[in-house]
């Protein structure tokens, strides 16, 4: 059990309380007890603090004021103000930060990862004579039009079916996929990006600039309700509902920026960016209510390496070599075919019994005997992202609440996350337990690293609940009694002012593991967590439209920046679980 050390040293006090009582000595003088910490909350709040319901019209203009600066250190700055403002109210509450493992057949290579989690199977090979790659990324994706993804597992099938104008090489380095090249004018602002010639939708019909153009405002369109369309506010015409890009000739793409932009290449290779087809799109006949209607079944018209040619939901797909792919020649796969399915124990039992090559997944009681036998086919590779838990801001767990109050209460449930259990025994790979929501070795944008110290650049001790517990667990409840909470004698919440809360997670073992462990954690000052299991998608719409409480949260970096993860949280972003500003 997770508490089997503190119950033994408590068990150890008592026996050497006992054979002390039996001696004929004096007793001690009993010591004056401690003061009790008492918290006002709206005295506590940070200077950064900001309502985040109300005020959160400040966070917004921050991150707008970002995405215009030229003037790099001052950039950097405002981003670090911009983290302080979102972790000053305690919706986020950071775990631990990413890395990623997979299970990889001895006879698979040339697959690869990016930093942000993305995999890359086009250049795949396999040395027993096979043409067909077996894989489990998840289970049902949620959306395979690129401009609709906000998934890993999504990201990956798009990187499949889908290129850009750049993608990502073994290295991890951005590098020219459907662009030759591009010009840059001298302010920075206006980039002319020259197309591959001879460029093919997989129907065969020729893909040109003007397939960009259609697919960056589709982007962009309130009506495509794209949950990364504010990953196009750099550009130039944002604001006014209309991007300046526009195609010069067939193989000629030209865009304005609003400020230059040092990861602009990342951009273009990210899935948003990608060109999707006017025609296929608007054959779908309620292509208007539901955007991304026209892929949702097999056969749809792609431009990437493999074309979806069968789709058994939630149980398999197989994506076919794409002859019209630019890279054809060095597609050396015929086919791939994807497991669907989120249950780690079924995919780990596939994978040894040779059903799958390839498992993007392992089960936490597993992992330990992986590294115990050094197995070859285990890897762990360095992301850069931050595992989460979240609250809804709106959640009428903080009904009656003020603002500073609700901020308090949830600063309590973070500290008494024991957050370097979870990384020894349920991440057990080496995460690092996080104390701010930016990930370690991110860079600055300035040509530093935003955080590179784990516990003293972050917001709070991460191994406080370890190494003072007592001390740790009495300012959690003083936060709670800062927030109107009531505490009985023996330290927990009085039944009077109950706190019943429900946690939403995906199915799966390790996320499970956490969300008991948290479970436990709470319970020692009489929180009652009570642990919601939803399928994939389902679990992806209930946290987009805020209909949870607490939530488990993970955000993988789209490129490297920081500004990639403070945007995410702006009033209107389609991925601000929190809901904050609404």
């Amino acid at each position: 059990m997770k508490k089997t050390l503190v119950i033994l040293m408590v068990l150890v006090a008592l026996g050497s309380y006992v054979f002390a009582a039996g001696a004929k000595e004096a007793a001690p003088k009993a010591a004056a007890p401690a003061a009790e910490l008492v918290i006002n909350a709206e005295e506590y709040k940070g200077a950064g603090y900001v309502d985040p319901i109300k005020g959160w019209a400040k966070y917004d203009a921050l991150i707008a004021a970002i995405k215009s600066e030229t003037d790099k250190a001052k950039r950097t700055q405002m981003m670090h103000e911009a983290e302080d403002i979102l972790m000053s109210n305690w919706c986020v509450i950071p775990i631990y930060y990413y890395n990623d493992l997979y299970m990889q057949k001895s006879y698979v290579s040339g697959v690869y990862s990016n930093p942000f989690a993305t995999k890359f199977f086009q250049h795949a090979s396999m040395s027993n004579g096979s043409k067909t790659l077996r894989i489990n990324l998840a289970s049902e994706p949620d959306y395979l039009d690129p401009a609709l993804n906000s998934s890993v597992d999504g990201a990956c099938l798009a990187a499949a079916s889908f290129a850009g104008l750049y993608s990502y090489n073994e290295q991890g380095v951005t590098s020219p996929a459907l662009a030759e090249g591009y010009t840059v004018s001298a302010d920075g602002l206006t980039y002319t990006v020259t197309l591959k010639k001879n460029l093919k939708w997989s129907d065969g019909s020729a893909l040109t600039a003007e397939d960009f153009v259609y697919s960056w405002k589709r982007a962009v369109d309130p009506q495509t309700a794209a949950d990364y369309e504010y990953m196009f506010s750099g550009f130039d015409g944002y604001e006014a509902g209309n991007l300046n890009v526009v195609a010069l000739d067939a193989n000629t793409l030209q865009f304005k920026l609003a400020a230059p932009c040092a990861y602009i290449e990342d951009l273009m290779a990210f899935p948003t960016f990608f060109p999707v087809k006017k025609a296929a799109v608007e054959s779908y006949k309620d292509w208007k209510t539901s955007p991304g209607g026209w892929c949702q079944e097999a056969g749809f018209v792609s431009n990437g390496a493999f074309v979806c040619t069968e789709w058994n939901h939630d149980v398999s797909m197989t994506y076919t070599k794409n002859p019209y792919y630019w890279d054809a020649a060095n597609v050396k796969l015929d086919k791939l075919e994807f497991m669907l399915s989120a249950d780690d124990n079924a995919i780990f039992a596939a994978y040894n019994s040779g059903s799958i090559d390839f498992a993007d997944t392992v089960p936490t009681d597993a992992v330990a005997g992986l590294i115990a036998s050094n197995n070859p086919e285990f890897h762990v590779v360095d992301e850069l992202g931050t595992y989460y838990a979240a609250f809804n801001a709106k959640s009428s767990l903080f009904e009656g609440k003020t603002p500073a109050q609700a901020a308090c209460m949830r600063e309590a449930f973070s500290i008494l996350i024991d957050r370097d259990y979870i990384t020894a025994n349920i991440g057990q790979t080496g995460q690092v337990a996080a104390n701010a929501y930016i990930p370690l070795g991110m860079a600055d944008g300035n040509g530093g690293i935003f955080k590179s110290e784990a516990v003293k650049q972050g917001y709070y001790d991460p191994y406080a609940i370890n190494n003072d517990p007592k001390g740790t667990t009495d300012k959690a409840v003083a936060l709670l009694k800062a927030a109107g909470y009531k505490f009985g004698a023996d330290g927990k919440l009085s039944a009077e002012t109950p706190i019943s809360v429900t946690y939403l997670t995906n199915t799966s073992s390790g996320h499970i593991a956490i969300a008991e462990s948290i479970q436990q954690d709470l319970a020692a000052v009489g929180i009652n967590l009570s642990i919601q299991e939803r399928d994939w998608n389902v679990f992806l719409q209930e946290r987009k439209q805020g209909n949870f409480d607490f939530a488990r949260e993970g955000w993988i970096a789209d490129f490297n920046d920081p500004i990639n993860m403070l945007e995410m949280w702006t009033t209107t972003s389609g991925n601000n679980d929190c809901q904050y500003g609404r």
